[in-house]
């Protein structure tokens, strides 16, 4: 037995951002927060977006101070302005969407955002929701979490199905603008939710379709992308790869390499596609051997000749293929390689706050202890 859950309306399309105004319209919304941040608006994408909407006699307000790994307090601040509107409109990467499904949220239920952190504490449905990816990572536009970050150390998820989006609307043509490193950091992202989905405990025959599609986009396109960013069909591919690995890890969870990412991201600010990227394959050496045929499957999507391998050495393929992603995408294989000194003692305190991570943990297709934890924080170092 399974369920499976997906965004109600899906419009993915070059050129489809122009539309946004007849679908706010549709939905019957008067005034709009939109949440973006200050790199969207100086690339003009906000303005461009109010008048799509103005032409609909639609009015906005503006919420732009999403800095990257956001505090709960951000999401609050965003709560407070989406009061007063009728929809919130998320215009940006995963930060960006995070912040404005917490403020669609908050919107109609009392209290903090710190307050709904976990499985199904939102009360109640926020306002309606329509995401606009710049990136292709997160996946954020179709999932139901938020992920914020508490001070001084740790993140946690709102995770709810109230905050599944109303609309996700996905145009390749916003994604042109992004620079190499976010392009690889992103992008690196998107592989982890769809190897992680597909080698989940919580996988099914669904999420596996999803999944596997998402590892073949992604490991074909983002070296294009990262190398040519005005290449149109590769930033097309890999912002649908990045929409299937949103839906299958709405569905099918992630696994212990998100885990260990989030102590990252809380005590040193890494990006959490950075830390992704940098544990992912460390993780998978830690889980192969639980997953054999689906890593098998990885190494053969990612490009890798299995005829004549064993099961075992087809499976490695699909680490060997990662390493070699990360090196044509210029991410470091090391964390001190990125200018992050770690102290010793943190290593417990990290562990600690990964084991924490439960839902994760739970999906990872090998049980990993804190000292399974501690040894790989120490092997990505």
């Amino acid at each position: 037995m399974f369920a499976f859950r997906i965004v109600p309306e899906i419009i993915f399309g070059c050129g489809v951002a122009d539309r946004i105004g007849t679908e706010v319209k549709k939905i019957g919304a008067k005034k709009v927060l939109i949440v973006s941040d200050a790199g969207i608006g100086n690339a003009g994408l906000i303005s461009k977006v109010e008048k799509f909407l103005h032409q609909e006699g639609i009015s906005n307000e503006t919420f732009t101070d999403v800095p990257p790994e956001p505090w709960v307090d951000v999401a609050d601040e965003a709560g407070s302005l989406a009061r007063e509107c009728d929809l919130v409109l998320g215009l940006g990467g995963g930060s960006v969407m995070d912040i404005a499904k917490a403020a669609a949220v908050l919107a109609k239920n009392e209290g903090k955002a710190s307050d709904y952190q976990g499985m199904n504490k939102v009360h109640a449905p926020g306002l309606p929701k329509i995401m606009m990816p710049t990136t292709a990572g997160t996946g954020s536009e179709v999932t139901f979490t938020s992920v914020l970050s508490n001070r001084p150390v740790g993140k946690g998820g709102i995770n709810s199905p109230y905050l599944f989006p109303e609309m996700a609307l996905l145009d390749p043509l916003l994604t042109l603008s992004m620079p190499p490193a976010i392009t690889a950091a992103t992008g690196m992202d998107a592989l982890t939710h769809a190897i992680e989905a597909y080698t989940s405990q919580q996988a099914n025959p669904m999420t596996d379709i999803f999944a596997l599609k998402a590892i073949e986009l992604i490991s074909k396109n983002l070296p294009i992308a990262f190398n040519d960013g005005g290449n149109l069909t590769a930033r097309e591919n890999m912002l649908m790869g990045s929409l299937l690995g949103g839906i299958a890890i709405a569905n099918a969870g992630v696994g212990a390499t998100h885990a260990l990412a989030y102590p990252l991201g809380g005590f040193y600010r890494v990006p959490h596609g950075i830390s992704n990227a940098l544990l992912l394959p460390y993780i998978m050496e830690f889980n192969y051997k639980s997953a054999e045929k689906k890593f098998a499957q990885i190494g053969k999507v990612m490009g890798g000749n299995s005829d004549n391998l064993s099961q075992e050495n087809a499976a490695l393929m699909a680490i060997t293929a990662v390493r070699k992603l990360l090196h044509n995408v210029q991410i470091p294989a090391k964390i001190k390689k990125i200018g992050v000194e770690i102290k010793k003692y943190s290593l417990e305190e990290m562990a600690a706050a990964a084991m924490g991570v439960s839902r994760p943990l739970e999906n990872n297709p090998r049980k990993l202890t804190s000292e399974d934890a501690i040894k790989i924080y120490k092997q990505a170092y």
